[in-house]
């Protein structure tokens, strides 16, 4: 398991898809909207129970948004979605939502024998592979 795979198994609790989703969706708007987690903000649609809102963990983990700043805020739909966008033009809006095959797959193949396996695929898919971008 790579140093960044640890980093949020550490931070999560364990290691599972939703919060290495999270934390490839926080990436993705690092490189589009910069580093600076007191200049984004983060709605995201998974609602506060798991196992889909561990993909707020992951975001948390690498976009440095966090409920304590308060910006980054759950809104509960169950979707494997996020908008994010700076505080200060917030029409520079990127929004991230996990393709619905992959959502069906986890569904439908994850259990507690191959969470952390999987967790490592997902890893070293490529966004275009797990993402929707507008």
């Amino acid at each position: 398991m790579n140093d960044t795979l640890k980093e949020i198994e550490r931070f999560h609790g364990h290691l599972g898809p939703f919060a290495v989703i999270g934390y490839k969706m926080g990436l993705v708007a690092n490189e589009e909207l910069g580093n600076d987690p007191f200049e984004k903000e983060v709605i995201v649609y998974t609602g506060t129970t798991p196992p889909i809102s561990c993909i707020i963990d992951g975001i948390q983990l690498s976009t440095k948004c966090t409920l304590g700043k308060g910006n980054i805020k759950a809104i509960d739909k169950q979707m494997p979605k996020a908008d994010f966008y700076l505080k200060q033009k917030p029409d520079e809006k990127i929004t991230i939502t996990l393709k619905p095959e992959i959502k069906k797959e986890i569904d439908t193949t994850l259990s507690d024998e191959n969470i952390v396996q999987y967790a490592e695929n997902i890893w070293n898919k490529k966004n275009e592979d797990l993402f929707l971008i507008s």
